[in-house]
């Protein structure tokens, strides 16, 4: 059974930085496209971010040149490193890896990002 489990959320000031993890268990992550979701309070889930098995990248233009996607497939872990942090940031952020037409998500991650 596929699980993944993220850490790294809390509360930042703005202009501050954080990075969050997203462990998987009983899969090997190499195989999957990953992405990184945030659901704000009120609105739509986002893409914010896309890292494929080919590790080419995608950003949402909201993120673009603050927040870097990766991937430790040795690890089986996924990253979101996020700087420059706004109150717009704000969200719940999940993670998500993607198999053809299979894909699982994480339980989420409280970002807020407030003086």
């Amino acid at each position: 059974q596929v699980q993944l489990v993220e850490s790294g959320g809390g509360l930042v000031q703005p202009g501050g930085s954080l990075r969050l993890s997203c462990a998987a268990s009983g899969t090997i992550l190499s195989i999957y496209d990953i992405d990184w979701y945030r659901q704000a309070p009120g609105k739509q889930r986002e893409l914010v971010a896309t890292i494929t098995k080919y590790s080419s990248t995608n950003y949402a233009d909201s993120v673009k040149g603050r927040f870097t996607i990766s991937r430790d497939n040795a690890k089986n872990t996924m990253y979101l490193q996020m700087n420059s942090l706004k109150p717009e940031d704000t969200a719940v952020y999940y993670c998500s890896v993607r198999l053809f037409e299979s894909s699982y998500w994480g339980q989420g991650t409280q970002v807020t990002v407030s003086s």
